[in-house]
């Protein structure tokens, strides 16, 4: 369990994941050494992960969708092997009505459904459920969120050199300025001006991803709800709750679908509580998340 200054920087941290040491010290009130010191161990740990989220739409990838597996026989075996698949990005072994739930992005619909082919014919998956995304109204580790405003189309899209460096990010975030220039060929003046302009048009979000245990999350959930009328002020509502760190729309069994974690199961239990309360839902459906099978972000190929 962290301290409160561990706790401020594992926050700082997820705000801004290139923040800088000196930052660091004047944000928590201690040394830019013992900022440093304490990030380092933290990293070193894996007590945090600093990594960059690539916009889908800079990933070329325009497909999401919420998938449940029920399994006949052991659960931790076909967990393996779905990891293994570069589309899932989030799996999880549950307690619930399926035995496994995934989160899985790819290119289009037609590689989608590629994808859900594979995993059907996966030994010992016996049936899946696929709740394909309309709108990722909030997500957990990303810029994604209703205080956030869209990409813009506008955009440029990225090229050679910056996929060279949205891929180092995606594994290292906090890489220099010196080490990342090395690596794609250019001044370290050149590319520290492309990470900002990757960063400020949102084409990529730098933030720590949190062991559940560092930050006193014990518990985790996920919980469908129907819905009577739209989906997205239901959506924007959910997102706004604390406690709830993923919140899509879509079409499938339900109408939304949302991610919540807890320090402690009385609080799990008081945030799903408050989501089926809200207005316009009529039905809801949870599983608990028991071991967290993957969790990858990186979807461009390291250089």
């Amino acid at each position: 369990m962290l301290d409160a200054t561990d706790a401020a920087l594992v926050a700082a941290l997820q705000r801004d994941g290139r923040v800088s040491f000196q930052e660091l010290a004047v944000q928590t009130g201690i040394s830019r050494e013992a900022a440093r010191a304490r990030v380092t161990r933290l990293l070193e740990r894996r007590e945090v992960r600093v990594v960059g989220i690539v916009a889908p739409d800079v990933l070329g990838l325009g497909a999401l969708a919420h998938v449940s597996v029920e399994v006949a026989g052991d659960s931790a075996v076909v967990a393996r092997a779905l990891a293994g698949r570069d589309a899932v990005m989030f799996l999880s072994r549950t307690a619930g009505r399926r035995q496994l739930v995934a989160d899985m992005r790819a290119r289009d619909a037609a590689a989608l459904d590629g994808e859900l082919t594979a995993i059907r014919a996966v030994p010992g998956v016996r049936g899946i459920e696929v709740f394909r995304c309309v709108e990722l109204v909030k997500d957990a580790y990303s810029s994604a969120g209703p205080e956030v405003p869209p990409r813009s189309s506008a955009a440029a899209p990225p090229d050679d050199r910056d996929r060279a460096l949205l891929a180092l990010l995606q594994r290292d975030g906090r890489m220099s300025y010196t080490d990342l220039a090395e690596r794609v060929g250019l001044s370290q003046a050149a590319t520290r001006a492309r990470v900002l302009r990757l960063i400020e048009s949102r084409a990529v979000h730098v933030t720590g991803l949190v062991a559940s245990a560092a930050v006193g999350v014990r518990e985790a959930a996920g919980i469908g709800l129907g819905v009577d009328g739209a989906a997205a002020p239901v959506a924007r509502a959910a997102a706004a709750l604390e406690g709830v760190n993923f919140v899509m729309t879509g079409h499938g069994r339900f109408d939304l679908v949302c991610g919540v974690d807890a320090p402690d199961r009385g609080r799990l239990l008081d945030t799903l509580e408050r989501l089926r309360a809200l207005r316009g839902v009529v039905r809801s459906e949870s599983w608990v998340h028991l071991e967290i099978a993957k969790e990858d972000y990186a979807q461009i190929s390291p250089v």
